[in-house]
C-alpha cells in the first residue's frame, strides 16, 4: 500500500509527534523580570548608619540615667534588724516567727536623704520568693474570682480549695500565702503618717479579674487553730474582692524571686534630714526559706521608678556604635576598596608565585 501507514485507531503512525513544552509561560514574574530594591551597603552608609544610631542612643540613655537618678529611694531590710538578739540559729528564727505569742512588733527609723516630694510610694521587697514557681502560679481558679463559678473549683487549687467540704474562696496557694507584715508610719514628733491604699492595683485587674460580688469564705487564715501561724494575711470576709487592692496586687505574681510589690502611697512631702519612724509588725515566714524581706520607699520620675539599666544600655549601645563608626572610617581611609572591582575577588587575585589563581 503506497501512503503511510495507519494504526487501528486512525492515526499516522509515520507522522512526528509533537511533545509539549516544560518551559513556563513567560511572565515577568517567573522570569524575575520584576522591579526590584536591591540595597547596597557601601562603606560609606555603614559609617552613616552607626553614627546616626550612636548620636540618637547616647542622648536618650543620658536623660534617662537623669531621670532615675532624680528618683530618691529608701530600702531597708528589716528580716534581720526585728528578730531578737537570742535567735541566731535557723531553728530559733522558726521557732520566734511560728510562735503566734511572740512580740513580733519592732521599730526602725529612717532618714530621708534628699527632698521626697508628694506621693512617695511605700514598697515590700521579697528575695528568694518564687511565686513564678510552675504549681504555684496555677494555683488559682479565675473563675471563682470572677464569681463565675465559686462552688466548682479547679484541681489547681489543691490543697487549698475545700475546708470540710466547703470551698474556699480565694482558693489556691498564691491567696493562702498573702503577705501580712504591716508598717505604720509616723515622724520624729510623733505625727501620724496616713498611708493611702486605694489605687494600688492595675485597673484592669481591680474591673476585669476580680467580681464586686464575690466575698472570703471558708479562709483557712481566718480560722487559724493550734499554735503554729498557717500561711499569710487574714482577709475581710465583709469586703468583696475587687475592694481588696492588697490581695490583687499580691495575685499578680511576679517573674523573678527577688520582687517589688506597691503596698501604699504617703500623700505626704518629706524634706532632707527628716526622720520617719516605722513601726513593722514582723509576722511574714521568710526564714523557713532564707528569704529577705525589704521596705522600701521611693518616689517616681516620668519614667517610672529608680532604674540605672535602660540609661546603661542606650549608653552603652551608643557609645559602641560610635566607636565602631570610627574604626570603619579610618580603615576606609588607610585601605579604600573601590566598589565592585572585581580584581579583589579571590579568584581573580594572583598566589604567592605571581601566577593567576585560574591558572595556577
Amino acid at each position: 500500500m503506497n501512503g503511510a501507514s495507519t494504526s487501528e485507531t486512525g492515526a499516522v503512525t509515520g507522522s512526528p509527534v509533537k511533545k509539549e513544552s516544560r518551559r513556563p509561560k513567560y511572565t515577568k514574574f517567573t522570569q524575575q523580570e520584576l522591579p526590584a530594591c536591591k540595597p547596597l551597603l557601601t562603606p560609606g552608609w555603614v559609617i552613616s548608619i552607626f553614627l546616626i544610631v550612636g548620636i540618637i542612643f547616647i542622648p536618650i540613655g543620658v536623660v534617662s540615667l537623669l531621670a532615675s537618678n532624680k528618683v530618691v529611694q529608701i530600702v531597708h531590710r528589716y528580716d534581720q534588724t526585728c528578730l531578737p538578739s537570742n535567735t541566731t540559729t535557723k531553728d530559733e528564727q522558726l521557732s520566734y516567727i511560728q510562735n503566734p505569742n511572740t512580740d513580733k512588733n519592732c521599730t526602725v527609723t529612717l532618714t530621708v536623704p534628699k527632698q521626697m516630694k508628694s506621693p512617695v510610694y511605700v514598697y515590700y521587697e521579697l528575695d528568694n520568693f518564687y511565686q513564678n514557681h510552675r504549681r504555684y502560679v496555677k494555683s488559682v481558679d479565675s473563675s471563682q474570682l470572677e464569681g463565675k463559678s465559686v462552688s466548682d473549683l479547679s484541681s489547681d487549687c489543691k490543697p487549698e480549695d475545700y475546708v470540710n467540704g466547703l470551698p474556699i474562696t480565694p482558693c489556691g496557694l498564691i491567696a493562702w500565702s498573702l503577705f501580712n507584715d504591716t508598717f505604720n508610719f509616723s515622724t520624729v514628733s510623733n505625727e501620724y503618717v496616713p498611708v493611702n491604699k486605694n489605687g494600688i492595683a492595675w485597673k484592669s485587674d481591680v474591673q476585669k479579674k476580680f467580681g464586686s460580688n464575690v466575698f472570703p469564705t471558708n479562709f483557712p487564715n481566718n480560722n487559724r487553730t493550734g499554735t503554729s501561724l498557717i500561711g499569710g494575711a487574714e482577709l475581710n470576709s465583709s469586703l468583696p474582692l475587687d475592694q481588696d487592692e492588697d490581695l490583687i496586687v499580691w495575685m499578680r505574681t511576679a517573674a523573678l524571686p527577688n520582687f517589688r510589690k506597691l503596698w501604699g502611697k504617703i500623700e505626704q512631702e518629706f524634706q532632707a534630714g527628716d526622720t520617719i519612724s516605722v513601726a513593722i509588725l514582723n509576722r511574714y515566714n521568710t526564714y523557713s526559706f532564707k528569704g529577705k524581706k525589704k521596705l522600701v520607699l521611693s518616689t517616681t520620675s516620668w519614667l517610672g521608678g529608680k532604674n540605672i539599666f535602660m540609661g546603661v544600655a542606650y549608653l552603652t549601645i551608643g557609645v559602641l556604635c560610635i566607636v565602631l563608626a570610627l574604626v570603619f572610617l579610618l580603615i576606609h581611609l588607610r585601605h579604600p576598596r573601590p566598589l565592585g572591582d572585581p580584581s579583589y575577588l579571590s579568584w581573580n587575585r594572583k598566589n604567592s608565585h605571581g601566577t593567576d589563581n585560574l591558572r595556577s
